[in-house]
């Protein structure tokens, strides 16, 4: 019979055993090599202001760019490889990662809120930190460009870097992921009137009443229209995750420097407020004010 031995009497080990492992200990494209981490490691060193904060600082931002750099990724593949080819079947796994790149982007700000204001304020107007701003981001640009907000003068901020300012341009002039999700909803029979597929796709997209209907009737009969309408929710959901992250960065400046002016020439924390005014996707929230109308 099995007799259960008290846990504090179970042997304890202080280091695994891997002498019966066959590991590859030099192994010439290990690791460190595939990722290459000597660069990439070596690129949070404290050299601008010195202080103990920086590192942090640094990390918390680059990691972000990082996560940016992917969120454009599969944003832009699912605008091409789904959306252009009407293929919504094969979308959720592409939306699941979506929202969880969003979810450590809005992690970021819960690292970056720790430091002390009185501790940022040690190194913000240092030579080697002022002048610099989260403003001047041109992933943050494409990203807000592909779903939507595009605003050409913004491309400014890159004046200074050709290269950078051509890549801007070539994705202001690209068909949003809205613009695709329109063209789709055509194809699939819905009435989006023709000047709102054949705009200018470099300018903002304004609210449109027609567009406002066509989801109504996706919404109002959303079993017979099932695919569409979890296209629809699927976008407000990218929306409430961004418009998250987007309150976690204000409340984080807010709690670091009140209303002091932003280090690129931002008014700060009240040019984030207006941000947040903003919407990728605004038949989708108007038309909430409709639902139970009339519904079968």
């Amino acid at each position: 019979m099995y007799e259960a031995r008290p846990i504090n009497s179970i042997d304890k080990k202080t280091s695994v055993d891997v002498s019966d492992e066959d590991i590859h200990w030099n192994h010439k494209n290990d690791y460190a090599e595939f990722l290459s981490l000597d660069i990439f490691l070596s690129l949070q060193e404290r050299q601008w202001i010195g202080k103990h904060d920086e590192l942090m600082f640094v990390v918390v931002h680059q990691i972000s760019e990082l996560w940016i750099k992917l969120l454009i990724d599969e944003l832009t593949y699912l605008r091409d490889t789904y959306l252009r080819n009407d293929d919504l079947a094969h979308c959720a796994p592409t939306l699941e990662r979506i929202r969880s790149i969003q979810q450590q982007l809005i992690n970021c700000w819960e690292v970056a809120v720790t430091l002390e204001p009185v501790k940022y304020l040690e190194f913000r107007e240092t030579d080697g930190f002022k002048g610099s701003s989260g403003f001047q981001s041109y992933q943050y640009r494409m990203l807000e460009f592909i779903l939507g907000n595009k605003n050409e003068i913004l491309i400014k901020s890159q004046e200074n870097k050709p290269k950078i300012q051509e890549q801007l341009i070539d994705v202001l002039n690209k068909p949003s992921l809205y613009d695709e999700v329109l063209a789709l909803l055509s194809r699939w029979g819905k009435d989006v009137p023709k000047e709102i597929l054949d705009r200018d796709k470099s300018g903002p997209y304004e609210h449109s009443n027609e567009v406002e209907s066509v989801w109504y009737e996706i919404y109002k009969r959303y079993r017979e229209n099932w695919d569409l309408y979890r296209l629809g929710e699927t976008l407000v959901d990218i929306e409430y995750h961004f418009q998250k992250w987007r309150f976690h960065h204000l409340k984080t400046v807010e709690r670091l420097i009140g209303t002091r002016r932003g280090t690129g020439g931002s008014s700060g924390v009240g040019y984030l407020v207006k941000a947040l005014d903003i919407t990728f996707f605004p038949e989708l929230l108007t038309v909430r004010n409709r639902l139970g109308e009339d519904f079968d």
